[in-house]
């Protein structure tokens, strides 16, 4: 190992620049949710907050990933590793897909998001304040696409640049 390597100093390779980018994109789209969340006053439903957990794992693995492609011994390892975050990001786009189907009507989303759930009279004394968000309807749209719908959209890119990134030499 090389002293530039020991002190972290290693060239930017092609794999680091995918994995800090795929790190960065995941954690931008993190602040996005979190934005649309605290400071617009969106709550996010079950199926939102479950879409976020590709990032949750996006974000660190890349940034480990693009630290390890900084030395060219480990480009092998990298790749695997970029392979195994695009197959995270790939389920990411399809849940995604999955819960903007449910709030196009494509097909039914389960029965405790459904904003149809009814409670027995006492259980809903006791949950004076509990606000139920439904999963079947968008509470935010541009250009006729859901926050879901964008979120299929940028898991599936960043899946198709952890891919394509894995095929890069280091």
């Amino acid at each position: 190992m090389t002293l530039d390597v020991i002190r972290g100093r290693a060239a930017t390779t092609p794999l680091s620049t995918v994995s800090f980018t795929i790190a960065a994109i995941a954690a931008a789209t993190l602040l996005g949710a979190w934005y649309f969340e605290y400071v617009l006053g969106y709550r996010p439903c079950a199926l939102c907050l479950d879409q976020r957990v590709p990032y949750y794992i996006a974000v660190p693995a890349g940034l480990v990933l693009g630290f390890l492609a900084r030395d060219p011994r480990r480009a092998w390892l990298v790749r695997w590793g970029l392979i195994a975050l695009g197959l995270v990001l790939v389920y990411g786009s399809a849940y995604g897909v999955y819960h903007a189907g449910i709030e196009w009507d494509w097909w039914k989303g389960p029965a405790s998001c459904s904003g149809r759930l009814h409670l027995p009279r006492d259980v809903l004394s006791s949950l004076q304040n509990f606000q139920f968000v439904p999963c079947d309807r968008a509470a935010w749209t541009f250009l006729g696409i859901s926050l879901a719908g964008y979120n299929a959209l940028i898991a599936g890119a960043l899946a198709v640049v952890a891919f394509l990134g894995a095929r890069r030499s280091a």
